[in-house]
């Protein structure tokens, strides 16, 4: 009796929890597991945007519908307060509580303009405004793992406004009659007649991806954010990616460098050691054998990744370093490190240590 009454008990629980949560599932919408975080999040949404948008599948309702529904699922996930009172109460029970999920378009805000001019590409002979190109400095850790840089742009648009103005202005020729078989060319400046505009400031949030595995000097293009044009469409905003020095990695392609300096005691003994890579993962290095300056190891798999291919990764090549003892040893130790290492009868040798270079 008890055990029945329990699987109705679990029954009606279940039942009113798809009734709370009811509504769109933001989370298989955008295609990201239930605890991703914000740049997964972001980087499913930007992926998927460019794919499902508009214009590039006019006339498909499907994909407009998709498009549609994540917009929606984007401006819940990506608002932490938004996204608890999803978590809790679904879709509907979030609207009920006057959250959002109305299917925005935060498009623009990862992209700008990305089909140019209102959703078109721009027409060759346009006049077009001035690019604008930015410097992106970001961090060896922010290219291995992926990264969404927040950008604040104050951009001058122009707005209609009362009145006319002229616009279109052109040169044309014309031909004047002068008298009997007698005519004049002469050139003449005509324009339209167009809605007079003003110079405005507008503050937009721009999200610029540092992808994983990005190589420096890449440019993101933010197409129609640059400076406007009066007669014509604004220019691009181009982001480009610079590199800031590392404090223990060098980046080569897709192969990383670093260094380690070690006692000589460690180079004749071995050792056993843990770098911390870009990722706060650990890379466990050790060497039984002698180890002279300049000696390397090879770590397969533990560079850079592709970017066209975020698993295949590069080498990380660790260079050695050996440190010597200061100060001078006694006779003793000197006698006791001729026995150990037999080395008396080896003369220095002398050669040309710049070939190769």
């Amino acid at each position: 009796m008890n055990l029945k009454w329990g699987v109705l008990l679990v029954v009606l629980l279940l039942v009113q929890v798809a009734n709370v949560l009811g509504g769109r599932d933001f989370y298989n919408i955008l295609g990201v597991s239930r605890n991703a975080n914000a740049n997964q999040i972001k980087k499913a949404y930007r992926k998927l945007a460019k794919e499902l948008h508009p214009d590039r599948n006019d006339g498909d309702a499907e994909a407009h519908e998709k498009f549609q529904d994540l917009g929606a699922a984007y401006e819940v996930l990506s608002d932490p307060e938004k996204r608890k009172i999803y978590d809790r109460h679904g879709e509907e029970g979030m609207q009920k509580m006057g959250g959002g999920g109305g299917g925005g378009d935060p498009f623009s805000s990862f992209f700008g303009d990305f089909f140019g001019g209102g959703g078109h590409e721009h027409e060759e002979g346009t006049p077009k405004g001035a690019d604008v190109v930015v410097d992106l400095w970001v961090t060896l850790e922010e290219i291995y793992n992926g990264h969404f840089v927040e950008v604040k742009r104050k951009k001058s648009v122009y707005k209609q406004t009362s009145g006319t103005r002229q616009c279109n202005c052109r040169h044309e020729m014309r031909t004047q009659q002068m008298g009997a078989g007698r005519f004049q060319m002469f050139q003449v400046k005509v324009c339209d007649e167009c809605p007079n505009v003003k110079l405005v400031t507008e503050t937009r949030i721009l999200e610029v991806e540092v992808e994983v595995g990005v190589e420096q000097g890449q440019e993101q293009v933010f197409v129609g954010e640059g400076e406007p044009h009066i007669e014509g469409d604004p220019g691009d905003l181009k982001f480009v990616i610079r590199l800031q020095k590392h404090n223990v990695f060098e980046r080569k392609g897709l192969d990383l460098f670093t260094n380690v300096t070690i006692s000589l005691e460690q180079a004749l003994n071995g050792f056993e050691m843990e770098i911390k890579h870009l990722d706060g993962h650990i890379v466990h290095v050790s060497r039984e054998k002698i180890t002279w300056p300049g000696a390397k190891i090879r770590k397969k798999d533990e560079g850079m990744p592709a970017v066209d291919d975020n698993n295949r990764h590069g080498v990380l090549y660790i260079t050695f370093d050996v440190e010597f003892p200061r100060g001078e040893l006694t006779a003793e130790q000197k006698k006791l490190i001729s026995e150990i290492l037999k080395q008396d009868g080896s003369a220095p040798k002398v050669y040309n240590g710049l070939q190769g270079y």
